[in-house]
């Protein structure tokens, strides 16, 4: 298991050049055919840090879920922002995820000095740092993807209440053989993506 100190690269240096509120922001549900793209942003108390942080993807569901409340409780900051298949549609899924990133970021209750972002441009009154693969290579970062992840997939599993026919509480809304089966017999609900779908529908 990744130690968070082996995550630590990126806000050591910055620690040391006098950077206090270091903020991470990441996406979850930018592939999916249905619900949301989430973003998180959050300044992480980097004197305490969480054993079993690490990119949201490389941790189990129940690990993820226990870390998600012991991140909320240790955070300095931390706000999430989900926009819906209706903004995606309008917007398109990559100004659709900026836009949720920002108002994550400018939603923060304390203001970050700088901020630790996957390789995307944003277009936010603060510094910020592009990093490959940020989720997987910052301790900041990696907190924000499990929170993302966490309240996303338990929307989506809500809506598997719902929406029983696509499999929501497994795909999360990704095109799975089962889902894309349930699109072309029952059509799209309501949070199916449009310019996402429109290939599946017509084939």
């Amino acid at each position: 298991m990744v130690k968070p100190e082996e995550l630590m690269k990126f806000e050591n240096e910055l620690l040391a050049k006098g950077y206090k509120y270091i903020c991470g922001i990441d996406e979850v549900g930018r592939g999916p055919l249905a619900g949301p793209v989430t973003c998180t942003a959050v300044i992480m108390d980097l004197s305490d840090l969480i054993d079993g942080v690490n990119d949201s993807k490389k941790v189990s569901k129940p690990k993820r879920e226990k870390l998600y409340d012991i991140i909320l409780s240790k955070a300095v900051a931390v706000n999430t922002v989900s926009y819906d298949q209706t903004k995606i549609d309008e917007m398109n899924i990559l100004n659709a995820t900026k836009a949720c990133m920002k108002d994550a970021i400018m939603g923060l209750s304390v203001k970050p000095d700088i901020v630790l972002v996957d390789a995307l441009h944003l277009d936010i009154p603060y510094e910020t740092m592009g990093i490959i693969k940020g989720d997987a290579q910052s301790y900041s970062i990696a907190a924000a993807s499990i929170v993302a992840k966490v309240t996303r997939d338990r929307y989506m599993e809500e809506m598997a209440k719902k929406y029983p026919q696509y499999d929501f509480d497994h795909n999360m809304g990704y095109g799975t053989a089962k889902h894309i089966a349930a699109l072309k017999e029952d059509g799209p609900c309501e949070i199916h993506r449009r310019s996402f779908i429109g290939g599946i529908l017509q084939k």
